[in-house]
């Protein structure tokens, strides 16, 4: 037993014995780190699954009664309704009839009240599209989604909250949002006194 110490202690103390003792350490260290990172990363795993679920229950739009915005969260708000001309967009029209609204491509859309479904997919200038009939003459319209985002079919029935489909930039678009329209007996009207009238105000 003596011989094989004697023998590891002097070969400790060259060059050669360092450099293979630190490649010994490094290599247990690499081994253990291995059989231990399933039991480190566990606990991060739940505790990240759990915070996806927070952030999927905290993505409902704000609602007020039966009514609530088509956007969960902080939006940019663009053209207004009305007289809106777009700099740069030779096919946009200055007579805007809705309200554009953008939180980025790819952004969920919600139905902003409840009602049917009477358009899901191409609609002339929105591109694709998706309208609920909300009964009394009463129709929104949410243009510009992702091409096979939309997440509804012609006659379902759909309350405020429900996906319908994704932010995009189809049709006679500038952009990525949403052009949320509102229309009473086939005449479109501005969204913001209609929102606000429901406890809901836009920008």
């Amino acid at each position: 037993m003596g011989a094989p110490v004697a023998a590891a202690a002097a070969l400790a103390n060259t060059r050669i014995g360092r450099r293979i003792a630190i490649g010994v350490l490094l290599f247990v260290a690499l081994v253990g780190g291995m059989l231990l990172t399933p039991l480190i990363a566990i606990p991060f795993a739940v505790a990240g699954e759990q915070v996806t679920q927070e952030v999927e229950t905290q993505a409902a739009p704000v609602a007020n009664g039966d009514w609530g915005y088509p956007l969960a969260g902080g939006y940019s708000k663009g053209r207004g309704f009305g007289y809106n001309p777009v700099v740069g967009c030779s096919y946009c029209s200055t007579n805007h009839q809705g309200y554009d609204m953008a939180q980025g491509c790819g952004a969920t859309i919600y139905a902003a009240g409840p009602g049917r479904i009477i358009t899901a997919g191409s609609f002339y200038g929105w591109g694709n599209t998706v309208r609920i009939d909300h009964g009394g003459g009463l129709v929104t319209l949410y243009g510009h989604m992702q091409w096979g985002s939309i997440r509804v079919s012609v006659g379902d029935a759909v309350e405020a909250g429900t996906a319908l489909g994704a932010e995009g930039n189809t049709g006679r678009s500038f952009g990525c949002h949403l052009h949320y329209e509102v229309q009473q007996d086939g005449a479109a009207i501005d969204p913001q006194p209609f929102m606000a009238a429901l406890g809901l105000p836009l920008k």
